[in-house]
């Protein structure tokens, strides 16, 4: 699989796997943190118990 044939990945983009993630940890760092409300609706997304989820599919 190619850097082109991966969703998300910038067109042209044929780096390694370290450069892409080390790229993006970069950015992810520059980000501002997250206030208690934004840490709060991912927490309720992403600890749902698994019929809910199945349900919301």
């Amino acid at each position: 699989m190619t850097g082109q044939d991966i969703p998300g990945r910038p067109a042209g983009a044929d780096h390694g796997d370290t450069a892409y993630w080390a790229r993006v940890r970069r950015i992810a760092a520059q980000a501002p943190p997250l206030n208690d409300l934004q840490r709060a609706r991912l927490r309720a997304a992403f600890h749902q118990p698994a019929d809910q989820k199945e349900r919301a599919a």
